[in-house]
């Protein structure tokens, strides 16, 4: 598809302050929702309890399961991995539509039969390529999740504020229980204490806001070569280029937004809308409308790209067209192990929130944080997963695990003034019900390797560079 373009309407901008009104009028937390299909919810392996609507599909995510694929086999297994996720955006389209119970479930077996002939054809693709996998067909079911089980509360968060859990509400999400005030929030943040030897510099890169509106839903890592791979429409800044068809060539030939045109790299990440009843241009298209994603999209008031040092000792350049995610889009049905994206508030950035969205006191802006994976094992640029090669350093310490090297470690933290209350969300794919603890980040390194070994000797160096 093209390029989004938004329009901003004065109508619009009152329709957002509308909503915030109505959200915070009479001092209660309401559920502020245009998504308009299927119900919010949690896991559920089998029959509902009583009174437990049914809310969205549960699959076994079998992309993080193949750490190994053989190079011959990965073209073949990544195409097939995406049609897994368009398999469920469609049975999640049906199951959104049913009219009660038993209709809702009856999308399971044919997804189950889908999903099977799929993973066989994974299976046989690797096998030709030499490494045949063992137990992928036992990941064919799916299960259903009801509204008010499987709800984990973030760490650190003083008190769940969710008026509105469990009570049915439709939607595709969000509810009033996926929302925190901020100020109910303990400090959380602890940072691993610098060590003599310590890398302490800074390299910032302006990369701009995506202020000429650069979107797509397509998701160049984890499924090149495939349209609407992501089912939800990503923010673009840096590499102009970039879309699920981008080779490395393309990218090192692309113009970029980056001041500094030696940085081509690529950062993107989930939009954030309002949900004011306005419609995008992509209200009738793949990763907006047709996958559940709707609203008016917010461009950032800022961006920092920042990269960073190590607490421990120096770091090394990192390897040109290295690729790294930093979250999970389906944390809401895969569980948080991968979650990494903060949410938290202007003033208040000592208290981030991995599960919840924050409500911002007036005057206060929303604040996404993306701090990605610092530790890259020293031979390859991406992984069948796209996770093994890069890890994160040890909290506590900041060490890198054996056999990992530091790399400076890029942090990314997009601001947006939006209004007060719970009137927004991000993009998501449509089973994920735009919860929070899906968001994520991508990045793919374009750097010039002359200005990225400039990046790492500012880094050693303790300096401040841009």
């Amino acid at each position: 598809m093209g390029r989004t373009s938004r329009k901003r309407s004065k109508l619009a901008r009152r329709l957002a302050a509308a909503s915030a009104a109505l959200v915070m009028g009479g001092g209660g937390l309401v559920a502020v929702n245009v998504y308009a299909n299927a119900e919010e919810g949690a896991e559920q392996p089998s029959a509902p309890a009583a009174g437990r609507p049914l809310s969205t599909i549960s699959c076994p995510d079998v992309a993080n399961q193949l750490s190994e694929v053989p190079p011959g086999a990965r073209g073949a297994v990544d195409d097939r991995l995406a049609e897994l996720d368009s398999q469920i955006t469609r049975a999640y389209d049906r199951f959104s539509r049913a009219e009660d119970a038993g209709a809702q479930k009856s999308v399971l077996p044919p997804l189950e039969e889908q999903r099977r002939g799929t993973l066989g054809e994974i299976e046989d693709a690797m096998d030709r390529a030499g490494t045949r996998p063992e137990g992928l067909d036992s990941m064919a079911p799916c299960t259903l999740r009801a509204s008010d089980q499987g709800q984990g509360q973030d760490q650190g968060q003083g008190q769940d504020q969710g008026q509105g859990q469990g009570q049915g509400q439709s939607g595709n999400g969000p509810v009033a229980g996926d929302f925190v005030d901020i100020t109910s929030v303990r400090p959380n943040v602890r940072r691993p204490p610098a060590r003599r030897g310590a890398s302490r510099g800074t390299f910032t890169t302006d990369c701009g806001r995506n202020e000429n509106g650069k979107f797509n839903p397509d998701n160049v890592i984890v499924a090149p070569g495939v349209s609407n791979g992501a089912h939800h429409m990503h923010d673009y800044v840096g590499n102009q280029a970039t879309d699920a068809f981008s080779g490395d060539d393309d990218l090192a030939n692309g113009r970029t937004s980056c001041r500094n045109q030696g940085d081509k790299s690529t950062y993107y990440w989930p939009v954030l809308r309002l949900q004011n009843g306005a419609n995008e241009d992509d209200a009738q298209a793949d990763g907006g409308g047709k996958d559940q994603n709707v609203g008016e999209i917010q461009t950032p008031s800022s961006v920092t790209l920042k990269f960073t040092g190590s607490p421990v000792g120096k770091v090394v350049a990192m390897p040109r067209f290295l690729r790294i995610i930093t979250g999970d889009a389906k944390a809401f049905t895969n569980g948080d192990a991968n979650a990494n994206a903060s949410w938290s508030c202007t003033g208040f950035e000592n208290r981030q929130l991995k599960d919840k969205y924050p409500i911002c006191p007036e005057g206060s802006k929303v604040v996404r944080t993306f701090n990605f994976q610092s530790c890259w094992d020293g031979r390859n640029t991406d992984s069948a997963n796209h996770r093994t090669h890069v890890a994160f350093a040890d909290p506590r310490t900041g060490a890198c695990p054996r056999g990992f090297r530091a790399i400076p470690q890029l942090v990314q933290r997009v601001v947006y003034d939006v209004p007060p209350g719970p009137g927004f969300a991000v993009d998501s794919f449509p089973e994920q019900l735009h919860k929070p603890v899906t968001d994520h980040g991508d990045f793919i390194n374009v750097f010039d390797e002359r200005l990225m070994r400039r990046v790492a000797s500012c880094v050693n160096a303790g300096q401040r560079c841009t």
